[in-house]
């Protein structure tokens, strides 16, 4: 079935439909991972965006019972160079067809994805629509120009939790690799939160209350955490101001640790600035100095925007603790006296890789009190 990518700036490419039919519209966006499509398609960071894959040959390990990072794909639309229709995995239960269409996503291929992402690149992330309904080029783009981008939109209400809930470590495929190490109570605030988070502090174990983003900072408390982890989530920090005012609160009462979408929330409470890059960091492959010990991780990223910290912010008491030597944005920062840290980029990985899953040790060694 022939389908049609169009954006707001009129590029436009032609393609054929490989899993359902219709049209979506979001901000597209490329990822560079080789492999992770499922935890890609599963990640609630995603919301409002149509996903890109650069690496041409996507779905030849179907889809597994593992590798899911929440309930279903939150991915707008899926765009691929080649979909693999006979995947090859011990692991696999479904195709990514059956998968996609499972959920109602459009998936499109046959797509020249390196001119899309050279394009991305050079003109930056913008919005776009997929159809295999209306192939009018020119009305698509009309229709992108109108619909809705990600600035200032409020998209974690759409994937956040909708009540409190307990984790249960015995739920986890990797209860077995449980280590005890801790007794530590963690409220995660639920951006838009992955599972592998949950399953790593759980590994160390972390016992851990989920609450809804709204929740406010006077009923956090009463739960009586050790520590309090901001997580990952979609779109721009600057549309839930009702979080920032939160987390505002929780300043200098618990230890505090951000993932990406909690990174940039924190930002915010602190008073700095957050900014919308040009095409984003995704994929699997990012490079980060750690500027205390001078050392390079190769981290797994999916974000849009940025916290801003400068010289005449330093008085804030946060301090850059890693910085992306792909472009020198700001990755991590801590504060100078009080036990907060965070970081831009996915220390639990999935997909990625694990250079980075240290900074949840660290996390305990700061509810214990040991740094």
């Amino acid at each position: 079935m022939k389908a049609l990518l169009a954006l707001e700036d009129g590029f436009v490419l032609e393609g054929r439909a490989f899993a359902g039919f219709g049209e979506a519209q979001g901000e597209v966006v490329f990822n560079t991972s080789m492999s992770g499509y499922q935890e890609v398609l599963t990640d609630p960071s995603y919301k409002g965006q149509i996903v890109t894959m650069t690496y041409p040959l996507i779905g030849n390990y179907g889809v597994n019972e593992e590798d899911y990072e929440s309930t279903h794909p939150w991915v707008e639309g899926f765009v691929v160079r080649e979909y693999s229709e006979f995947p090859s995995n011990w692991r696999s239960k479904a195709t990514l067809r059956e998968f996609l269409e499972r959920y109602n996503v459009l998936g499109i291929e046959d797509i020249d994805t390196r001119a899309l992402t050279k394009h991305i690149r050079e003109a930056g992330a913008m919005k776009g629509i997929i159809s295999t309904v209306d192939l009018d080029p020119k009305r698509l783009v009309r229709r992108a120009k109108k619909s809705p981008g990600l600035v200032g939109r409020d998209l974690v209400k759409e994937v956040t939790c909708k009540k409190r809930y307990t984790f249960n470590s015995h739920s986890s495929l990797l209860t077995s690799h449980v280590s005890r190490l801790t007794s530590c109570k963690v409220v995660v605030i639920d951006f838009g939160v992955k599972q592998n988070i949950l399953h790593l502090l759980a590994q160390e174990g972390c016992q851990l209350e989920i609450v809804p983003a709204s929740t406010s900072a006077e009923d956090i408390l009463k739960l009586d955490p050790d520590g309090i982890l901001l997580s990952n989530g979609p779109g721009d920090p600057a549309g839930v101001p009702y979080a920032v005012e939160e987390v505002k609160k929780l300043i200098g009462k618990k230890p505090i640790f951000g993932i990406c979408f909690g990174h940039q929330i924190l930002g915010r409470a602190f008073g700095l600035d957050t900014y919308k890059l040009k095409f984003g960091h995704r994929g699997a492959n990012q490079p980060v100095k750690d500027l205390k010990t001078g050392k390079v991780e190769i981290t797994a990223q999916n974000h849009g925007f940025c916290v801003r910290l400068d010289n005449s912010q330093l008085s804030r008491g946060l301090v850059p603790t890693h910085i992306n030597l792909n472009d020198g944005t700001l990755e991590g920062m801590e504060h100078r006296k009080l036990p907060i840290f965070s970081v831009q980029y996915h220390p639990e990985s999935s997909p990625g890789p694990h250079d980075s899953r240290y900074l949840f040790k660290r996390f305990i060694r700061m509810m214990e009190g040991r740094s």
